[in-house]
């Protein structure tokens, strides 16, 4: 390394670049989706604790990737590059069950397959949006994992999506595909989705804990989830019982900050990890 590279890397990264890396971790923590407004641009390098000047430079490079999309008179908006990330780091819950299994070398099939056109119901309606009396697609089976029952789930589709013809459906999910993967595969183009982690107790006596083929009163874990396509758009709800060691279920949580790291922090603590690995490099 000549004396000049040397002197680069004692630099570090200018305050632009602070502020570019900066934004772009607040924006794919998830707390934005894509279509929200931003916070004004004085409040934004306040709470960097940069100039105007500064902030501007930053952000027209998230604009010219996509993340950000500024709108004379109106502000600046969350871009088309946002939400992947939102989906990579914080809500791999939303991959497949099969995509899991099949990393982990499960085979996953269903059983008692029940595919129904019928009223969705109050509480079920009242998360997707619906009148009680509105006609939805349920799905009602039971989880196979190499041989064994692993889940009961249970699935609602939203009417204004078009699935495909009931033997499709059968042939896929006794294959052990997951609605989500119906969804995705007939260009749904699902972005998240709201998960509520439900600790119960399942007696061998419910006709879930017969299904699971529990001996005795068991603690299960339930998974409830609302299903969104865009911005705010719910196209399906879940819930799926899970018996205890049948398949690793793993939900992904981050605490959301309202504001982004200020400039000193981040690259005080930047600082910090270069010097970490200078020692580390050095023998220290």
């Amino acid at each position: 390394m000549n004396s000049e590279q040397r002197a680069e890397g004692q630099r570090g990264p200018s305050l632009v670049d602070s502020a570019e890396e900066a934004l772009h971790n607040w924006l794919a923590g998830g707390r934005y989706r894509q279509g929200d407004r931003l916070p004004p641009e004085h409040e934004v390098a306040t709470m960097l604790g940069i100039s105007r000047g500064t902030l501007r430079s930053a952000l027209r490079r998230l604009e010219e990737r996509g993340e950000i999309v500024r709108r004379q008179g109106s502000g600046t908006f969350v871009g088309r590059s946002a939400v992947p990330a939102a989906l990579g780091e914080r809500l791999e819950r939303l991959e497949p069950y099969s995509s899991l299994a099949e990393r982990r070398g499960l085979t996953l099939s269903s059983v008692d397959l029940h595919i129904e056109r019928r009223a969705v119901g109050a509480e079920v309606g009242e998360a997707l949006g619906l009148a009680p009396i509105a006609p939805v697609t349920t799905f009602a089976r039971t989880l196979i994992a190499n041989g064994a029952p692993v889940a009961v789930m249970f699935d609602v589709v939203h009417p204004k999506v078009s699935l495909p013809d009931d033997d499709a459906l059968r042939e896929q999910l006794e294959g052990g595909q997951m609605v989500l993967d119906v969804l995705i595969a007939i260009g749904v183009p699902v972005t998240y989705a709201r998960t509520r982690v439900i600790p119960s107790l399942l007696s061998p006596r419910e006709r879930a804990g017969k299904l699971l083929g529990v001996k005795r009163t068991t603690a299960v874990l339930e998974l409830e989830e609302l299903y969104y396509a865009g911005r705010d758009e719910r196209v399906a709800y879940s819930r799926d019982l899970f018996a205890p060691g049948g398949l690793d279920v793993t939900v992904m949580r981050s605490f959301e900050s309202t504001r982004p790291t200020p400039i000193g922090n981040f690259r005080g603590a930047r600082a910090q990890s270069g010097r970490t690995r200078r020692n580390r490099d050095n023998g220290a």
